[in-house]
């Protein structure tokens, strides 16, 4: 677990250390990312491009549009997560700092961890929901050149659709984000705790780096994986609000769902799912190694 200095002048540290934990999972999972938003637009349509899997729907974006193709969107991309990885681990440590307080505990303490995470997931949501709209709109695009690059895409966004067009899917960022933080953060402390007392019971008294290494990969791959299986149905909606061309679409996305789940059944809901998995382990464990090693780096004290 992670604590803060005393010295207000030091809390700018852990966004720091956020910011450059946000690089590394864009660097890490923008490919899977661009495979998972094009498997959600296509393959929830009625009449629509057709994916059998994955790993086809990379080869085909490979063979039309090269890595490129993989990496559309990575600017808006880079600029979004890397802020909303700063306010995310810098809100959730200061955060969960103050509701412990004097609070003496054995080990994670989800009445700590779940109100923290939830805070500062929906604060990110504001900043998250304009830069993915722009990512999936340019992802799902192809090589149409409907938008020329990020700043176009908002361009024409707010000449169609207004100022309010740019948070389309606003109200289900706020949601996934929430929920999807609260999951993380709990499989995170959880599984970094656990690790550690196990590493003790073996007579590790000091746990080595590579060891450090190890528990950061496991804790933040798995943390990873079991939050994106939770809200992935919630992503899904998400990007059909968002890429949608018609403006009367509706923003709500129970219904959403309730449509995909009677065109699609519940595979339509969870449609992107192996890219998304496959992404979240190795992303996630990189955010969260970096994010570690940034704050050794920095000083920030452990408990």
């Amino acid at each position: 677990m992670v604590a803060v200095t005393s010295e207000s002048s030091e809390k700018y540290k852990e966004y720091v250390a956020g910011l450059i934990a946000g690089f590394a999972t864009v660097f890490t999972g923008h490919p899977f990312d661009t495979v998972k938003v094009k498997l959600q637009k296509h393959n929830t349509e009625v009449h629509g491009i057709k994916y059998r899997n994955g790993l086809h729907c990379a080869a085909k974006i490979f063979q039309i549009e090269g890595v490129r193709g993989l990496y559309r969107g990575a600017s808006s991309s880079l600029i979004g997560i890397g802020f909303e990885s700063s306010v995310l681990f810098g809100i959730y440590t200061q955060t969960k700092q103050k509701l412990q307080g004097n609070l003496q505990s054995s080990g994670p303490n989800p009445s700590v961890i779940i109100p923290a995470a939830a805070c500062s997931g929906a604060i990110i949501s504001v900043v998250l929901s304009p830069t993915e709209l722009v990512k999936c709109r340019l992802q799902v695009q192809g090589n149409s050149n409907k938008y020329s690059g990020p700043l176009d895409c908002v361009l024409k966004t707010l000449r169609t659709d207004g100022a309010t067009g740019i948070f389309r899917g606003g109200a289900t960022t706020f949601l996934r984000e929430s929920l999807g933080n609260a999951v993380f953060f709990t499989v995170y402390e959880s599984v970094r705790h656990v690790t550690h007392l196990k590493l003790k019971d073996t007579s590790h008294e000091n746990t080595s780096n590579m060891a450090e290494l190890g528990i950061g990969i496991l804790s933040g791959g798995l943390a990873g994986v079991a939050s994106w299986s939770t809200v992935l149905p919630l992503d899904v909606a998400k990007t059909m609000i968002q890429t949608n061309p018609d403006h009367k679409f509706t923003r709500n996305p129970f219904t959403v769902l309730n449509t995909v789940y009677r065109q699609a059944g519940l595979r339509g809901c969870y449609a992107g799912l192996s890219p998304t998995i496959m992404r979240a382990f190795p992303a996630n464990a990189a955010a969260v190694v970096t994010w570690e090693f940034a704050m050794k780096i920095l000083g920030i004290r452990r408990d």
